[in-house]
C-alpha cells in the first residue's frame, strides 16, 4: 500500500494557489515596507501624529489605505495584462521611454530606504549593545548580501515566515501598549484633535512607500484574471497597514511628547516593556535587512531581464550577491544625513515623483492601454479548423 507524505496544514496553505494570489504579495509589500514605514515609528509621527491623533487615523483609513488599494490593485492587473513582472518591463509598458524617469525616482528611494535601515540598524546596534555602529550596519550590509545572492525563492519563504513572526511581535506591542497606556490612548483620541494637512500626510505616506511596488511584481505571476488581481490588491493594502496601526494606536499613548522622539518604537518599548524591547529589535533588524534586499532584489531583477534579452544569460548567484552589497553599501554613506532628516525631507519629496509616474499615469495611460489590448484581442479574427 502506498504511503502519502503528510504534510502540515500551514505548509499546505502557504503551497497554495489562493495563498500566492492573495497573501503573497501584501506579505512581501508589508515586509518591504515596515523598515522604511513604521519599524521605526518615525514615519508614523512625521506623516500621521503630526496631524493629531484622530487626525492620523483619518489619514491613515481615508487616504493611505484607499489609494493604496486602488493603486495596488490597478497595477497588479497592468502586470497580469502585459505579463511585466519585473518593474524595467512594467514601467517600459506603461510609460514608454519615459519610464527611465521613474527608475531615476526608484533609485533615489532605494538609496534614502539603504539609509534610513542603515542608520537604524547602526542605532538599534549602538543603544541596545553598546556595541559599535558600523558592527550593526555591517551585519545588515551581510544579511542583505546572503538574501540577494539566494534570489528569488529564499525571499519569498524568508518574508514569508518573518513576517508572521513580525506580525506576532507588534500584536503582543499592542497588547501591552493597550495594558499600559490604554487609558492614556482613549483619552487623547477623545479630544478629537484634527490638524490641517492630514489628508496630504496620508497621500504623501502612501506614494513614498508604492515605491516599494517593485520588489512586489515579481511574486504575481499567480494572479490569472482581473478579480484576483483587485482582490489581491485589496489584501495587500490592509496587510500592510495593520503593523502600523498597531504601532500608531500605542504611540498616541505618548502624544505629544513623542513627536520629537528620533525613533519612538524604541523610546515607548522602554517605558512599557524592557522585556519585549530585545525581541523587538531583533525582529526589527531582520526586517531592515529584508527590506534592503527587498528593493535590491528589484534592481537585480531588472538587470537580469536585460541580460536575458541580450545573451539568454541572467545573473548569477554571486553576481546578485556581490550587487547586493555593493547598494547595502552605498546605502551607509546615506545614513550619515541622519534619521530625521532623511524622513521628513527624502521622502517627502520622492512621493510626488512616484505620484506622477505611478499613480496618474496608471490611471489614466495605464486604465487606457489595457483597455486598448482587451479591445485588440476582441475583435482579433479567429480562424475555424473545419475543412
Amino acid at each position: 500500500m502506498e504511503k502519502k507524505q503528510k504534510t502540515s496544514g500551514f505548509s499546505w496553505f502557504m503551497g497554495s494557489s489562493w495563498y500566492k494570489k492573495y497573501i503573497l504579495p501584501g506579505i512581501i509589500a508589508q515586509s518591504v515596507i515596515v523598515a522604511g514605514g513604521y519599524g521605526t515609528g518615525r514615519e508614523l509621527v512625521e506623516y500621521f501624529a503630526n496631524y493629531g491623533p484622530l487626525g492620523g487615523l483619518m489619514g491613515m483609513f481615508l487616504v493611505t489605505i484607499v489609494l493604496w488599494a486602488l493603486v495596488f490593485g490597478v497595477s497588479y492587473e497592468f502586470a497580469r495584462t502585459f505579463q511585466a513582472y519585473d518593474y524595467r518591463s512594467f514601467f517600459k509598458a506603461l510609460l514608454g521611454p519615459g519610464w527611465v524617469l521613474y527608475e531615476i525616482c526608484y533609485i533615489v528611494l532605494l538609496l534614502l530606504v539603504l539609509g534610513v535601515v542603515a542608520a537604524t540598524s547602526g542605532a538599534i546596534f549602538l543603544e541596545s549593545f553598546g556595541m559599535p555602529f558600523m558592527a550593526g550596519a555591517g551585519l545588515f550590509l551581510i544579511g542583505i548580501a546572503f538574501l540577494t545572492y539566494w534570489g528569488t525563492s529564499a525571499l519569498e519563504v524568508v518574508m514569508s515566515w518573518w513576517s508572521y513572526l513580525l506580525y506576532a511581535v507588534f500584536l503582543a506591542f499592542l497588547l501591552v501598549g493597550l495594558s499600559k497606556v490604554g487609558g492614556s490612548i482613549s483619552s487623547t483620541l477623545s479630544l478629537g484633535e484634527v490638524k490641517p494637512g492630514w489628508a496630504m500626510g496620508g497621500f504623501k505616506y502612501a506614494f513614498y512607500n508604492l515605491g516599494t511596488f517593485p520588489a512586489v511584481l515579481f511574486s504575481l505571476n499567480f494572479i490569472k484574471n482581473r478579480k484576483e488581481a483587485i482582490i489581491s490588491g485589496i489584501c495587500t493594502a490592509i496587510i500592510t497597514m495593520l503593523p502600523g496601526f498597531f504601532v500608531y494606536l500605542v504611540t498616541i499613548g505618548f502624544y505629544p511628547d513623542i513627536l520629537s522622539v528620533d525613533v519612538p518604537s524604541y523610546y515607548i518599548l522602554k517605558e512599557i516593556s524592557p522585556w519585549l524591547l530585545p525581541i523587538f529589535l531583533v525582529v526589527l533588524f531582520g526586517t531592515m535587512i529584508e527590506t534592503g534586499a527587498g528593493f535590491i532584489h528589484a534592481v537585480n531583477e531588472r538587470i537580469n531581464s536585460v541580460l536575458l534579452e541580450k545573451n539568454n544569460r541572467g545573473l548569477s548567484k554571486m553576481q546578485r550577491g556581490i550587487l547586493g552589497g555593493v547598494m547595502a553599501s552605498m546605502g551607509l554613506g546615506v545614513a550619515s544625513y541622519g534619521l530625521i532628516g532623511l524622513i521628513a525631507k527624502g521622502y517627502g519629496t520622492i512621493s510626488w515623483g512616484f505620484f506622477i509616474l505611478h499613480g496618474v499615469a496608471l490611471f489614466t495611460i495605464g486604465i487606457y492601454k489595457m483597455h486598448k489590448k482587451k479591445t485588440s484581442q476582441e475583435t482579433e479574427p479567429t480562424y475555424s479548423t473545419e475543412g
